[in-house]
């Protein structure tokens, strides 16, 4: 990074709470939040099952224009609200106090559920509230409805790479602040649950209709969930000049794209080693410095072995005392948003020395159980921590944060 960023603030809304401080004491405690679905019928889909959230209240905003919001949005406002609030960014009313804040954000489906909503009127010869709902279906609405419920404006990048978004997102901010664009952006991502995206994994025989176990020989399939988390992302000299407290700093970012497969990484995992040497050679540090890694983990068979073995290429012979483990097996695969909501579990594995365990396992991969989290871990010296993640068309992404700036 050619100038220090540093973070300065960050929330999430996640199945395990309405807030990031709920979601983290649920993780650490073991929690999981698979239940049930009924967000719509899955009458004929062989799984039943998904972590939805729980949708936080919007007290300042009017009844009617909550009812105007997507599922999406829901979530979004509330995480992206805590981000700014942690980072001393909202004023009394609760809005930026920068009127203008660079906007980087990452979605696959979007306000999907509005267009579902609108073929199932149109079936059903419902024409009420249908020009409304076509009117708020743009692939913007849910970036301009947290730009309006908070206060700020400006450039917007929405990035949509599959399951890389969230972990692109954060490394476009990045590279905006990097090159002098920005001193200072909200980045992200977000994502509800939709009929099409779940009948899609489903008819893909990609969910699990058992529990979620990452990283384990006997592994059946993903957990689908859904989520919302931000963070503020400047230069240490602007948070320094406002008297913001870095809670950690963004030192190595790394994004490749293997072209092997639509649906499967490659069998040698080179994409995803070559990502993780990009970024810890931007952070410049070494693969063993690395204390604890929030892996993509989605227990699903293909992409589990291949992970573990590119851990194991990638550590060598010096693998040092890495910690690995998935949270998608607590909060399920939140696609665009697990990158963004990934992300903070590990910085705030790196700022409390707590580590998130690796729940579910059975009988776990012998190349990477030495590794795996066990319950109550705790490493007070923790000094870089990594969150990686892939995508469907080979995309790979690798972020850490450090407690100190790079050399």
């Amino acid at each position: 990074m050619s100038r220090s960023i540093v973070v300065t603030g960050f929330g999430a809304v996640t199945p395990l709470g309405e807030n990031f401080s709920v979601s983290w004491k649920a993780l650490i405690a073991g929690n999981d939040a698979v239940a049930p679905l009924n967000l719509f019928d899955t009458t004929g889909c062989r799984c039943h099952h998904a972590a939805s959230a729980s949708l936080p209240p919007l007290p300042d905003l009017p009844a009617k224009a909550i009812r105007r919001l997507a599922r999406a949005s829901r979530l979004a406002i509330p995480a992206a609200r805590e981000a700014l609030a942690s980072a001393g960014l909202l004023d009394a009313e609760g809005r930026s106090t920068l009127r203008e804040l660079p906007f980087s954000v990452a979605t696959t489906a979007g306000g999907m559920a509005f267009g579902e909503d609108f073929v199932r009127r149109v079936l059903a010869r419902d024409r009420s509230h249908l020009f409304s709902e076509v009117s708020r279906y743009l692939s913007q609405q849910q970036v301009l409805d947290v730009q309006q419920a908070l206060g700020f404006a400006g450039h917007s990048a929405i990035i949509a790479n599959a399951c890389a978004s969230g972990a692109n997102a954060i490394g476009h901010a990045a590279d905006l602040i990097a090159v002098g664009e920005a001193d200072c952006v909200l980045t992200g991502g977000f994502e509800a649950l939709t009929e099409l995206v779940f009948v899609g994994f489903d008819c893909l025989q990609a969910t699990s209709t058992d529990r979620c176990r990452p990283f384990d020989l006997n592994r059946t399939g993903l957990l689908l969930g859904e989520a919302a988390a931000f963070l503020v992302l400047e230069t240490s000299e602007h948070a320094q000049r406002r008297g913001a407290t870095p809670l950690c700093h963004l030192t190595g970012y790394g994004h490749t794209t293997d072209f092997f497969h639509l649906t499967q990484p490659q069998p040698d995992g080179a994409a995803l080693i070559e990502v993780m040497r990009t970024a810890t050679s931007q952070a410049r540090i070494a693969p063993a410095q690395i204390g604890y890694i929030n892996a993509h983990g989605t227990a699903t068979p293909v992409n589990d072995g291949v992970e573990a073995k590119a851990y194991g290429t990638f550590f060598g012979d010096a693998p040092g005392s890495t910690r690995v483990s998935s949270t998608k097996a607590a909060i399920g695969h939140a696609l665009g948003a697990a990158g963004a909501v990934e992300a903070l579990f590990a910085i705030e594995a790196l700022r409390t020395g707590h580590l998130p365990p690796q729940l579910n396992l059975q009988t776990p991969i012998p190349e990477i159980a030495p590794a795996l989290v066990g319950g109550k871990e705790f490493s007070g010296d923790i000094q870089h921590v990594m969150s990686v993640n892939l995508g469907f068309g080979g995309s790979n992404a690798a972020l850490i944060f450090s407690r100190r700036p790079s050399p």
